[in-house]
């Protein structure tokens, strides 16, 4: 089975690296049928996204355009981090 980008990106690294990889050569506004694919959901949730305020956009008439940078950080800021696990006195043993 082969990742998607967006799953490529969030295995390769949590962070920055990994967002950057994903955003590599995309354009500076994006279509919601670009965004769809980079995220890889459907039209209707990322039109769904938008209207909530999920992903960050802006409508022009009846078109939306998200604007890369903002979702790459909106992406940044909801990603979530390892947890580290407390060192105790079991951990020593086996």
């Amino acid at each position: 089975m082969q990742l998607s980008t967006w799953e490529t990106a969030v295995n390769s690294a949590r962070g920055t690296e990994g967002l950057d990889a994903l955003f590599a050569d995309r354009p500076e506004t994006l279509s919601v049928d670009e965004v769809a694919l980079l995220l890889n959901i459907s039209r209707q949730n990322t039109y769904s996204w938008l209207r909530d305020g999920v992903i960050p956009g802006y409508k022009i008439g009846n078109t939306w355009r998200v604007i890369r940078d903002e979702l790459k950080e909106t992406m940044r800021l909801g990603a979530n981090s390892p947890t580290r696990r407390a060192h105790g006195k079991d951990d020593d043993e086996d």
